[in-house]
């Protein structure tokens, strides 16, 4: 018998979900206990050997998680995305379902009151963020991630697009970044935001064959690619991608790269994102200028300011953290703005630089 779905927005409430997967009690097995992680957008319970994911009902610019149909759907594009880094990690998706007797079950015919990604459990010292912390990162761990990244890049599904398309798009994420930063709520640090956005648009302008010809390198790629998603193995792999929207992830791999050293040196560890970024460099051939790296970090980090900021309004956290971190970004933005620009009023750049072929 198959599970019966619905479509409602909110046919169970999240409380009684959330303490029905807390209880160890209910899931395959009977294991000794659940830990309970709320991220911006999940809850995550951790079993001994799994961890659930359950989507929030919630709507955050272009993602729209409101019904059970989306979060299920939403939960089937996860799996199937997240297989592609990580294809021994994401096992199912298993519906919460309402039992005739009234009460909930997990995996088992009913009611769909919604839907969980059930992935393999991942040991936490092998994720790259506290490998990092933990100072218990080798050289071979790098290779081995490069080694994924690289042959995910290679054959993930091509998405390029005329050059000067490329350039506007990044002109108006640009654009829409600082709108976002500059509104009166949001009370950062408005002289650093207009800084970053004036040398970012002078980049795009002065860089533009370069920024061009990096357009028939887009992929549809990770478009997340932080060192908490990364696990070193063995085997090494990459989880959680940004699911919900295609255009997000359409994306130069340099991008993807730029952003995850971006990640390392915020977490102290510059020099490991540096040897990523020199082994991404060799094995696809592809000599990206340092000057498009600080480019796409600059971006990246601006991009993340606004992610933080929008958490200034969410009442469970205190605003001086988000608002904190909201600067810390934007410092981070314009940083890598001025080291872009000033390399380019340096050295100029060859009419096509670094571009090589496009990945095969």
């Amino acid at each position: 018998m198959s599970p019966r779905r619905s479509g409602r927005s909110a046919a169970t409430g999240a409380p009684e979900k959330l303490a029905f997967l807390g209880d160890p009690r209910h899931y395959p097995g009977r294991p000794g206990s659940v830990k309970v992680i709320e991220t911006h957008f999940a809850w995550v319970f951790l079993t001994p050997r799994h961890a659930w994911k359950l989507k929030k009902a919630l709507r955050q610019d272009s993602m729209d998680y409101r019904t059970i149909t989306s979060r299920g759907r939403g939960c089937r594009t996860e799996l199937e995305l997240n297989r592609r880094l990580a294809p021994g990690v994401y096992l199912d998706v298993v519906p919460l379902a309402r039992r005739r007797s009234g009460e909930l079950a997990l995996g088992k015919p009913g009611t769909v009151v919604d839907w969980l990604v059930r992935m393999r459990r991942l040991p936490a010292a092998r994720l790259l963020d506290q490998a990092l912390a933990d100072g218990t990162v080798r050289p071979a761990d790098l290779a081995a991630v490069t080694k994924v990244l690289t042959a995910f890049f290679r054959h993930a599904r091509r998405a390029p697009m005329p050059g000067n398309a490329y350039v506007d798009r990044l002109r108006a994420r640009t654009r829409q970044n600082g709108r976002a930063l500059r509104g009166p709520a949001m009370r950062l640090n408005r002289r650093r935001i207009d800084a970053a956005i004036r040398l970012q648009l002078e980049f795009m302008a002065r860089a533009r064959s370069l920024l061009a010809s990096r357009a028939r390198r887009l992929v549809d790629g990770h478009g997340d690619l932080r060192p908490e998603h990364v696990c070193l193995g063995p085997p090494a792999c990459v989880i959680d991608c940004l699911e919900f929207n295609r255009d997000l992830r359409r994306l130069d791999p340099a991008e993807e790269m730029a952003f995850l050293a971006l990640e390392c040196a915020r977490l102290g560890h510059a020099g490991a994102g540096d040897e990523l970024v020199g082994r991404y460099r060799r094995a696809m051939q592809d000599e990206i200028p340092e000057a498009l790296m600080h480019f796409y970090m600059s971006q990246r980090a601006l991009t993340r300011a606004k992610i933080a900021a929008w958490h200034l309004r969410d009442r469970r956290f205190p605003a001086r953290h988000w608002r904190a971190r909201a600067n810390s970004y934007v410092a981070d933005a314009l940083r890598h703005a001025q080291a872009a620009v000033r390399r380019v009023r340096r050295d100029g750049l060859p009419s096509v630089v670094g571009a090589g072929r496009p990945a095969p």
